[in-house]
Parts: structure tokens; sequence; C-alpha cells
């Protein structure tokens, strides 16, 4: 009872949070673009423009405040809820003299909700033919009457709240206490709360706080990569199993790429590892604060790239060393506690999210379902509906299409979802409850990580009518035109960029446990390569013709992809053939 009790008051957190965050996530473009102007035009900047710069005002106080409460008001009630929340928003915004995003957060949904009790009451009662008088009208009275409203009360509350938040980032900030916020921020990150805390809370207090100051270290507490950096690198150094194999990959995803979502299965799996991200927040905020590192506008994604890009001119070392301290903490503690652990047997990825699951009383994906009959689309919804959900979404699709199966796979955010029985969802596992309350009737699969999933094998298996073993097993081994007879090892081949041969290497030992075949597998640099006429050297396309040079004795398999290849199946299918 108090573990669903529990599980009901985060979802309701995860709801409020992420219906903030989801009126900033769509105009992350817009508030980068003004970031982009503001750096460049204003009199400090790289390019100074008085002309230019003239519109750096007014986008802030007009066109970013009118786009989120536009897209609050449209994830309440469609288009005629972001019309009304546009024009309500337009009262906080004439009635104050900050720039009124806090406000805008707050009039959009209202405008919206207010229009969506509306039409739920009067919509069957318009009589035919004034349907389109009726709605006209009462989406600008009802406008009219809000943005009065925001004017006169809302807008000038909201102001001095503002102010109020703004005095009290003021004073954490000279009692130097911002590094103290990270004790929070990490683990409700971990929590998959990221995108609220970051757009929902940071991003409206660092926007005033840039038109007063120029820059805002709020910005970068949440954005910050270097806790998860740390966290993967001490994965990689003292990790087992496949989460050892795994973890460079995702340092690339996460560093370069800026879903920050890849790192925290990682976490989950050993929770004394809260305080490894939690050291790294706090140091790198801390490192922050003491140089004095801001930027100019929100990185989203979390990305170094990002990151740098929106840093003002000649304060790129602050920021540089505030990610690096943060990613030296986190090592540290990640480290000790990975080296710490005592137990023999190799613990893998997969069956640390198992027993994670397990602990949680979750649901286990498929286990218990008889078909998916009647499934026509599949969605990976998560907090944002980019990011990793994209990614997962495209691994997926390409197995489908190979599979030759007629299902669309896409993307969204868990806000928009609608209900519809033949549709299958794919979520994380903490955010199935919040999925399931936006559609109910659909069918549903959890999941920790959306890069590295073997349910999607299964996935495909239920959708084709047969048992996943029963088909592989079922293939006929495709014809190879070279000899696996003598082969004791394969070695994945690749050059400086060896994240792709890292995920390679966790698909083909999936495939290889699938089959209970025990053959060594290695992934090696190109420049030291290095086989036997026993090895299978697996390369792409472009290394192919160095890799034979190398060692022309060994046996060589050319892919297009190292983490996709249909090749390995084949090659995988021959071996347990003459084992």
């Amino acid at each position: 009872m108090e573990q669903t009790q529990q599980a009901s008051l985060k979802a309701k957190v995860q709801k409020l949070g992420s219906t903030l965050s989801s009126m900033v996530m769509p105009n992350i473009g817009a508030l980068i673009a003004w970031g982009v102007l503001t750096a460049l035009f204003i009199p400090d900047g790289y390019l100074p423009n008085e002309s230019f710069a003239s519109m750096v005002g007014p986008m802030l106080t007009y066109l970013i405040p009118l786009l989120v409460g536009y897209t609050g008001g449209k994830v309440i009630a469609g288009e005629r809820g972001a019309v009304v929340g546009a024009i309500a928003t337009m009262g906080v915004i004439v009635g104050t003299e900050i720039p009124m995003i806090m406000g805008a957060m707050i009039m959009g949904p209202l405008g919206g909700f207010t229009i969506k009790k509306f039409d739920a009451i009067f919509q069957s009662k318009i009589k035919t033919g004034f349907e389109m008088l009726v709605n006209n009208f009462s989406a600008g009275l009802i406008g009219f009457a809000l943005a009065l409203v925001g004017f006169q009360a809302i807008g000038p509350v909201v102001d001095r709240l503002t102010q109020a938040m703004a005095a009290g980032v003021e004073t954490i900030l000279n009692a130097q206490l911002i590094p103290l916020t990270n004790i929070f921020i990490e683990p409700a990150k971990i929590l998959f709360l990221n995108n609220a805390i970051n757009h929902g809370i940071l991003t409206p207090l660092g926007t005033e706080q840039v038109s007063e100051t120029g820059r805002s270290i709020l910005f970068l507490l949440e954005a910050n990569p270097g806790p998860g950096l740390g966290v993967l690198l001490a994965f990689t150094l003292f990790g087992k199993g496949s989460a050892k194999s795994t973890a460079p990959g995702a340092m690339i995803i996460h560093f370069l790429g800026g879903i920050h979502e890849i790192y925290f299965p990682y976490v989950m799996m050993k929770p004394l590892l809260f305080l490894a991200v939690i050291s790294g927040g706090v140091s790198g905020s801390f490192v922050f604060q003491l140089l004095g590192a801001g930027l100019r506008a929100p990185a989203s994604p979390g990305s170094i790239i990002a990151i740098l890009a929106m840093t003002p001119m000649g304060s790129y070392l602050p920021v540089i060393l505030g990610v690096v301290a943060g990613a030296a903490a986190s090592f540290a503690v990640a480290a000790v506690i990975l080296k710490a652990d005592s137990k023999e047997a190799v613990d893998t990825f997969e069956e640390s999210v198992k027993a994670t699951q397990a602990a949680k009383l979750s649901a286990k994906g498929l286990a218990g379902q008889t078909s998916l009959t009647g499934i026509q689309h599949i969605i990976f919804a998560c907090d944002a509906g980019m990011g990793s959900s994209a990614m997962g979404a495209s691994i997926l699709r390409k197995k489908i299409n190979a599979a030759g199966l007629p299902q669309d796979v896409t993307n969204r955010a868990i806000n928009n979802l609608t209900d519809a029985a033949n549709t299958l969802i794919v979520t994380q596992e903490e955010l199935k409850n919040r999925a399931q309350q936006k559609a109910p009737n659909a069918t549903f699969v959890a999941i920790e990580n959306f890069l590295n999933s073997p349910k999607y094998d299964e996935i495909v298996a239920t959708l084709s009518g047969t048992d996943l073993k029963e088909t592989v097993a079922a293939k006929p081994a495709p014809v190879l035109d070279f000899d696996l007879a003598n082969i004791n090892e394969i070695v994945l081949v690749h050059d400086d960029r060896k994240g792709s041969a890292t995920m390679g290497q966790k698909v083909v030992e999936r495939i290889l446990e699938r089959e209970a075949l025990n053959i060594p597998l290695r992934k090696v640099h190109i420049n030291e390569l290095e086989a036997t006429p026993q090895t299978l050297v697996i390369s792409k396309n472009s290394l192919t013709q160095a890799a034979k040079q190398k060692v022309p004795a060994a046996v060589h398999l050319s892919v297009d992809s190292l983490i996709t290849t249909p090749k390995y199946e084949s090659v995988v299918a021959n071996l347990k053939q003459i084992a």
C-alpha cells in the first residue's frame, strides 16, 4: 500500500514537472536564437550591432512568453487552447515590466483549461450551423477575459513572486550556497525530473538573470555533463559485464550528444552511485560559482557542444573547469564504490536491471502478455519526446522494417500521447505510470535503457506471431562465402571512433549468449590488430581493406554497420551448426 502511494505521488510530481517542461522544451529553439542574438550583437558581444541588438529586448519580452503561453494552452486543449493561452499571456506581459516566462507558464495552461471546460459543457448544445460562430467568439471572449485577469491580478503576483525568487537566488549566490542545490538536483534527474527542473524552474529564473547580468549560472546546474561522464568513465575502467562494455559508447552519446538519460540505468543498478553524481554536481557547481561561470541561454540538450556554444566570449575556461571538476569528483567516488564491490560473480547489466525491476514491483515488459494482436503503431515515449526515445525508436524501426512488419515506429513526449488500443507504447520503467494515465487502453512495454534492450527482439518476434528462439532456430543458416569451421575468436575492428564497436560487441555478445556459444570476443583498434587464421575479423567497409593488409591470413567479414548489421545472425547461425 505504501509503495503504491509513493509511486502515485512520484507519478504526480513527474506529471507536474513534465507539464512545466513541455511548455518550454518545444520552444528551446527560440531561447537559443535569443541567446545567439545576445551573444553576437549586444554592445559587449562578438559582433556589436545596435540595429540587430534592438531585437533582443522584444524577443525576450514578447516572443518567448507568447510561445510558452501558446504551447501551454496547446498541451491542455489543442489548437483552441493554444490561441486562448497566447491571448491570456499577453495580459501578464503588458501588466508587468519583467520577462513573463513564469507568467506564461500559468496563463497558457489556464487558457487551455478554461476553453476545454467551456467546450465540454457547451459543444453538444450548439445549434447546427452556428459552430464556427460560437467557437470563434468563445475563444476570443474567454481569451479577452483571461488577459484582463492576467493584467490586473496574476501578472503583479507573478512579478512579486519572481522578484522574491530572484532575491532568493541572489541570496544563495552571495552566501556561496549554489553548489548545495545539486544535492537535490542530481537525484531528481535520475527520477526523470531532469527536464522539469531545467526547463520548468531553472530556465525561467536564469533567463530573468541573463536580462540583468548577461549570463546565469542556473543554466549550468542541471545541464553539466560532468557527473554523468564520471560515472560512465568509472564503469569503463572498473565495471563488470555488459555495463562495462557499453559504458564507452554511452559516454559519447552522453557527453557529445547531450542525452543524459543514458547514464540513469547505470546509477540505478547500484544506488550508492547517487553519492557519485551528487559529489560531481556539487563540485562542478562550486567551480562554476568560484570562477563566475554562466551561460547566455539554456544549453539543450546538455551536450558539451551546446554548453560551449552558449558560453559568453572569454568565459570558456571557467565552464570547462567546472565540467572537468564534476567529472573528476563523480569518477573518484564511483571508482571507489565499484572497486569495493566484492561480488565474485560477473554482475551483468541485464541482471542488475532485472533486479531493479523486481525490487520496484514494476511492469515486466512483455511478460504475461498473450499477444500483440491488432497493434498498428509503436510509440517510444519519454519526458520530452526527444533524445533517447528518438534513438530507441530508430533502433526498433530498423528491426521492424527488416522483419517486413507493417507497424510504424515513432517517438513522442508523454504529454502528447493519445489513447488507442491499437498502439504499443515503449517507455522507461520509471515513466510507465504516467504514460498509462495518458493512454490507459494502449499496450505497454517498460524497459530500462532505450539504447540497449533485448526486448526489442521480443517485440519483433511477438508481432510476427512466433516465439523468439523458435524463429531463430527455424531460420536456415545463410550461406557465407568463407569457412567458419576453425574459428575460435571474433574481433571487432574500429578506428579512433570506438563507440560503435563497443555497442556492436554487446550485440554480438547477446546473440552468442542466446545460442549458448562460448567464443572469445574482443574489440581492437585497427593499428593494434593482431589475429591468427582462426580469427574472424569484423570491420566496417571503410576499414576492411586495411584489416586485410594487417592480417591477411584471418577470416574477414565486412559490414555496413557494427551495430545493426543482420550478418551477425548469419555468422552465429553458421557457428551453431558447426558446433
